[in-house]
């Protein structure tokens, strides 16, 4: 006969591969037809709320690999709370305004927005937007993220954007919101302003040029023939000159080079020396910068006074100590100019091109200005000296191209009236990195007043109105009414009706005598639309709060929309709106560079998921730091799949020995269970603990590796291993079998819970062929994880013994390992051991435990207390030969009772007994 046909083999229909990119798509359908997320939602209900409240993803283009990380790490969290002990709805939203949606229809769509009204335009906006919105909606789905993904909510809903009113009428009522003339980021590529959140810095290219200004009042501490040098980068700033500034406590210089007198500070006179390359400067006598207030130059090329202001901005890092300014163009020098009485001059139109107001070089784009500029001040004998740098330079992060300072008109919301709260609101966050907190508090300690108006069309308008004589007027009257229409109506009548159409019936003011009105036609800053989400989502929404529990966005949102909902949550709630705040990095490529399409390096989400499965790419997440930038290639995802691999024949394995197991039936009570059991199932306790720490620190790498190396370790290189003995090979009720497979039970429905909020689609397969697991629940993911809980009859004596054990096997499997490598033996079961423990509680553990020559997984073990041949180790001394008994054909242990039992000559008389009882031949 075969004997084999006599063992307990494992059976399983549980595939070796998980086949992950065709059956993932199943397993979602099923889950929508059985609308899981509502099933979730209904069994949790009446617990502990838990929010995570989505940042939303703008609507334009596919997912990148940058999104996949955010939604599956947001996912990790809402799938775990909702899975232990919380209430945890989840809404996904979308940001649906903004430049690049106007830019996607007028060059991609190839819309002509001349042929068609405002109105018309924002329709086909409206359109596109909700287009990109489905096509990323079924693309978060596949990532197999859970959630209310038929009711996200969106920045253009009338109910959002009435919300979003609200917020800008009561920071209105608190005297937040003003307007006024002041530079601002201005990007000419997309003709708006830009708040500091919409700059990024880049290199640039920039002539670098000494410009002298002739005194022409020098208030008795300068003369008429001394010229005064300043210093740019950018020239074509000079047709805005106003004035020369200096720093008051500064020392300056009069120094003769030649024929001629320059005044420059003390301190910089090496530095200018070496770059004019003067020969041997006479200084002529010093000053202090404040003797020389209000001294007046000429403009070097128009017929004007420059005045000599004193400012406390001027510093010695570079330059001439004397900075050149244009109030129109910066703010150090908007700000000392107006202290000094100096209206402005910004003679820019929207496109960067040059206006009446510099005389010369009308119609010239400002860059373009740079190169006629500097040959004007040079033909007037200004130029001192023209070179180029490379410097970092802001640029619009839309369009990638530089911006311009600008002074226009634009409204602003006043951070410096509620700056100290905000800061003090900061300090309350718990922030993930605690760097955060740092970051974020530095942000608002030095940000600016906020920029809000953009002149755009696709936006929520900024619902002011203005009176005959010019006055903005913005009353709750009118906020209230507007918000009311807008949540009727939706935004777009802004632009359809009239302004008194708009107004409450009957309204009147004191600034329109006769009842005439006109309307802001500028909308809001895309950053007033996303960071008024907690008022319209988060108070809103059935089963939300404010403050949500989490936000969780990558790095660049400190600057974004955790920035920007701090403050309009603050201003009109006077809290933040979020009691906790995660950030993660960006993904880089396998060498840590960058993705970008110029380098060909990208690596669409869509790809991994049909190449590898949305779970390797869930399993990726969960095994990288995420708090810090992140590498992804090929490598590193078929190193994952490898991972994922052994995970998943751990599972196959368990599955395939629970076989033949009725958890109702077959069960060994625990306190009757084996001891080594019991140790394994201690060792699960531990492993459940320190995952819900790492689950409720939201550190989801210890959670994998955790979970990975107890699969490798403390079950396939060690419990399974030697439990195969006695699965495959004791008869099928055979209690130390039973034991096992109850361990086994246990040890199975704790992983696939464990796990199923990082690979849900897996762990649901799993849960399928799990004795009995259907009963408990339809899906594991309406089930709640395992908690740590005392094992019966183990206690810290148990514990340590086994410990103990553990670490003696360490020892018996280096000499073990050493004796393959010696071609001593090849596997262990060809060994015979002599061990000689070191300490008598090593000998009382070794003597406690039978079988233990099963545990070592070899085929004898003796135990004395001396042998010459034995090698030390840390806990005992161990001698390894070849076991001198054949090799049973059943069980594979070597034994000299093969043969013994003449009708089964070729098994031990362990096989032949159990053949013998249980088996007819």
């Amino acid at each position: 006969m075969e004997y084999k046909e006599t063992l307990l083999l494992p059976k399983t229909k549980f595939p070796m591969r998980g086949n992950l990119p065709n059956k993932e798509p199943l397993r979602r359908q099923k889950w929508d037809d059985m609308k899981l997320y509502e099933k979730q939602l209904e069994r949790t209900k009446g617990r502990p709320l838990f929010i995570l409240h989505d940042g939303p993803p703008y609507a334009n283009g596919d997912l990148h690999i940058g999104h996949a990380l955010n939604q599956v790490l947001k996912d990790f969290i809402v799938r775990y709370k909702s899975m232990s002990g919380f209430h945890a709805p989840y809404i996904p939203g979308w940001d649906t305004h903004g430049l690049p949606i106007e830019t996607a229809l007028t060059k991609n769509k190839k819309i002509d927005r001349k042929k068609m009204s405002v109105a018309e335009f924002r329709q086909k906006c409206a359109e596109y937007a909700l287009d990109q919105v489905d096509r990323q909606r079924e693309q978060r789905k596949q990532l197999g993220a859970t959630g209310d993904w038929e009711n996200p909510y969106l920045t253009l809903k009338n109910e959002y954007e009435a919300a979003q009113i609200k917020v800008f009428g009561e920071m209105a009522k608190k005297g937040y919101i003003y307007k006024g003339l002041r530079p601002v980021y201005w990007s000419p590529s997309s003709e708006s302003a830009l708040a500091e959140a919409e700059i990024e810095y880049h290199d640039k290219r920039s002539p670098s040029i000494y410009v002298a200004f002739d005194v022409i009042d020098g208030k008795g501490v300068l003369h008429p023939d001394e010229k005064i040098i300043i210093w740019t980068t950018t020239p074509w700033t000079l047709p805005a000159n106003l004035g020369i500034a200096l720093h008051p406590a500064l020392e300056y210089v009069v120094v003769k080079v030649n024929d001629e007198k320059y005044v420059v500070a003390h301190d910089l006179l090496d530095n200018i020396t070496k770059e004019l390359e003067w020969d041997d400067p006479q200084v002529l006598r010093t000053f202090k910068g404040e003797e020389a207030d209000r001294v007046v130059a000429k403009h070097p090329f128009y017929d004007r006074e420059s005045l000599v202001m004193l400012g406390e901005h001027v510093t010695t890092d570079s330059g001439t100590g004397c900075v050149h300014t244009a109030p129109g163009h910066g703010e150090d020098d908007f700000n000392i100019s107006k202290k000094y009485g100096i209206d402005p001059i910004s003679p820019v139109d929207d496109k960067g091109v040059f206006t009446a107001e510099a005389p010369g070089f009308e119609g010239l784009f400002y860059d373009d200005a740079n190169k006629v500029i500097t040959e004007k001040l040079k033909q007037v004998g200004a130029l001192l000296k023209l070179s180029f740098i490379t410097h970092s330079y802001p640029h619009d992060w839309r369009t990638k191209k530089p911006i311009i300072f600008r002074a226009t008109p634009q409204w602003f919301a006043s951070i410096k009236d509620f700056r100290d709260q905000i800061l003090e609101e900061i300090k309350d966050v718990t922030w993930y990195p605690s760097w955060g907190e740092t970051r974020l508090y530095n942000m608002v300690r030095d940000r600016e007043d906020w920029c809000i108006s953009r002149q755009r069309t696709w936006g929520v308008p900024i619902p002011v109105f203005y009176g005959e004589d010019g006055t903005p007027i913005i009353t709750e009257e009118t906020i209230d009414h507007v918000a009311h229409l807008f949540k009727e109506h939706g935004s777009n009548i802004w632009f359809e009706w009239p302004a008194k159409d708009l107004l409450p019936e009957g309204f009147t003011s004191e600034h329109s005598p006769n009842g005439q009105f006109t309307k802001e036609m500028d909308i809001m800053d895309v950053w007033f639309d996303s960071g008024s989400s907690h008022e319209a989502v988060l108070l809103n929404r059935e089963d939300h709060r404010r403050p949500a529990d989490v936000y969780l966005e990558g790095t660049d949102q400190y600057r974004g929309w955790f920035n920007s909902s701090l403050s309009t949550s603050v201003a009109v709630s006077g809290k933040a709106p979020y009691k906790s705040v995660i950030s993660h990095g960006f993904v880089m490529d396998g060498d840590g560079k960058k993705m970008s399409k110029s380098l060909g390096n990208i690596i669409a989400p869509s790809k991994v998921i049909k190449q590898y499965g949305a779970d390797i790419l869930r399993l990726w997440v969960a095994s990288v730091d995420y708090q810090a930038d992140v590498r992804i290639s090929d490598k590193i995802l078929q190193q994952t799949s490898e991972a994922y691999r052994k995970i998943r024949n751990t599972f196959r394995f368990l599955l395939g020995n629970l076989n033949d197991f009725n958890p109702e039936t077959d069960r060994v009570p625990e306190a009757e269970m084996e001891e080594i059991d019991r140790y394994m199932l201690y060792r699960l306790q531990q492993l459940v603990e320190d995952v819900h720490e790492s689950y409720d620190e939201y550190q989801f790498s210890p959670v994998y590796h955790r979970i990975h190396n107890f699969c490798a370790d403390d079950l396939s290189s060690f419990y399974l291993d030697f439990a195969k003995d006695i699965l495959y090979i004791e008869p099928k009720d055979y209690k130390r079998r039973r034991s096992i497979q109850t361990a086994y039970y246990e040890i199975i429905v704790s992983l696939a819970k464990l796990l199923a909020p990082i690979i849900p689609h897996t762990a649901e397969e799993v849960w399928e062929h799990i004795p009995g697991a259907l009963e408990e629940a339809e899906t594991v993911l309406l089930t709640d994880l395992p908690r740590k809980r005392q094992i019966a009859n183990f206690a810290d004596k148990e514990r340590e013994k086994w410990d103990h054990f553990m670490a003696v096997r360490d020892d018996v499997l280096k000499a073990l390992e050493e004796a393959r490598e010696a071609k001593m033996i090849g596997k262990p079961l060809e060994a015979k051991i002599t061990v000689v423990p070191k300490e008598e509680r090593t000998r009382e553990l070794l003597s406690s435990i039978p079988y233990i020559h099963q545990l070592f997984i070899v085929s004898e073990l003796e135990l004395k207390d001396d042998e010459e041949e034995a090698k030390d180790y840390q806990h005992v001394a161990i001698k390894v030969e070849k076991h001198p008994g054949e090799t049973c054909e059943r069980c594979w242990v070597r034994s000299e009772t093969v043969g013994q039992d003449k009708e089964h000559p070729s098994l031990c008389r362990r096989c032949s007994d159990v053949v013998n009882e249980y088996y007819t031949i």
